[in-house]
């Protein structure tokens, strides 16, 4: 099976039946745009992770595929400019998927083993703590949930994830190690015959919660001894799409003018940074 598809024709910016662009960085910032079986990795070539991902899911279509394990680099593109096997080999980082796998994996049963594939390329990838808790499980559930909400109108929805890529990431074996994580579920509603666009916005923050934790020296150390930075437990936030939008520069205009938080306080919105920010501990408190 190829690494991608040759006749992929990955995100589909009309799924929805209304226009959701990709997010795209600012003019000028290299990408390397790799479109996979219903999903686009946008690759920072500069940092070897993808600066944003967008998945097109079919709930009425998904089909149930054996996971298999099989990551591989990206044969269109340089190996150099892709974060390999290398990074995790033989330490506690996971290969975390950015476009899960089971999202794109739907359609005809050669479409959707095509797509189960795709997923592993390591340009889906990035380092992740590898410890499973309830936050984690928590962030994976987030497009289950959204779906499930979808489900009285036409059960898509369109998802972006990728890490923040921070200029100060801590590094380890070459790579910047990215601290936070972006995910904007996108869905259609339709009111009297109006199609609405509706879309939220999560962070998941992988940094050290302890304040006894010195980054800068973790971030020698690093460098020094080879070793991984320190990840701390999954946190998990809904957030303004507007502050996903600040924290990597990228046009999110569209999703953020459908931002299900845009309600919010207004006195919330002017108490300073990350007034607005939710913690969830459960799909329970997320806003839809």
């Amino acid at each position: 099976m190829d690494a991608a598809s040759l006749s992929a024709e990955g995100y589909d910016a009309d799924f929805l039946g209304v226009p959701v662009p990709c997010p795209s960085p600012a003019s000028g910032t290299p990408i390397r745009e790799l479109p996979y079986t219903h999903f686009t990795v946008n690759l920072d070539p500069l940092r070897g992770l993808a600066s944003t991902t967008g998945v097109n899911i079919d709930g009425d279509q998904l089909v149930d595929v054996g996971r298999g394990n099989d990551w591989h680099l990206d044969s269109r593109i340089p190996e150099q400019e892709q974060t390999g096997e290398a990074v995790y080999a033989r330490n506690d980082l996971d290969r975390g998927h950015l476009v899960r796998r089971r999202d794109p994996v739907w359609g005809d049963g050669a479409t959707a083993s095509q797509a189960n594939y795709d997923t592993f390329a390591f340009t889906n990838a990035a380092p992740q703590a590898a410890g499973f808790n309830q936050s984690k499980e928590l962030w994976l559930g987030l497009e289950d949930h959204v779906l499930e909400y979808a489900r009285t109108n036409r059960n898509r929805i369109s998802v972006f994830t990728a890490p923040v890529l921070g200029d100060e990431d801590p590094v380890y074996r070459g790579v910047g190690i990215p601290q936070l994580f972006w995910k904007i579920a996108a869905w259609a509603t339709n009111a009297n015959g109006a199609v609405e666009l509706r879309a939220a916005g999560f962070v998941l923050d992988q940094r050290p919660q302890l304040d006894d934790v010195d980054l800068e020296e973790a971030r020698a150390r690093a460098i020094a001894t080879g070793t991984p930075p320190p990840l701390g437990p999954f946190r998990t936030f809904q957030v303004p799409i507007a502050d996903i939008a600040q924290l990597t520069e990228l046009d999110l205009c569209v999703l953020s003018n459908a931002d299900a938080l845009a309600g919010a306080d207004a006195a919330a919105q002017g108490s300073g940074p990350r007034a607005r920010w939710v913690e969830l501990l459960t799909t329970v408190a997320v806003r839809l």
